[in-house]
């Protein structure tokens, strides 16, 4: 996923994080310097869905603008060889556990 968020601002007319902090603490959202930081640089740690939220509702945009994907950057599936699938398709047999070191129930 590549996060979108200064493009998305920057489509709106918001050129400065201080802009945006501002008008996301207007709509209850305080965002530390260090966090508004990573939000406006591309690489934040966590984002919360609730903050995605109103961060949506100030900029007056879907998630989909500030989330785009990228699945080509996924790494694709290495392929099993057939010894492998052969055993994940097994059937096990169930075995009862033994009961030994077990007490018996009172008489």
């Amino acid at each position: 996923m590549k996060w979108n968020l200064r493009l998305a601002a920057a489509n709106r007319g918001i050129w400065k994080a201080s802009e945006l902090q501002r008008m996301l603490a207007d709509r209850g959202l305080v965002i530390s310097a260090g966090k508004m930081s990573g939000l406006w640089s591309g690489n934040p740690n966590v984002v919360k869905l609730h903050d995605l939220d109103v961060i949506c509702a100030a900029l007056g945009c879907g998630v989909d603008e500030l989330l785009i994907p990228e699945p080509e950057t996924v790494t694709a599936p290495k392929p099993a060889n057939e010894q492998a699938v052969a055993v994940v398709g097994e059937a096990l047999p169930v075995l009862p556990r033994s009961r030994t070191g077990r007490s018996l129930p009172p008489r």
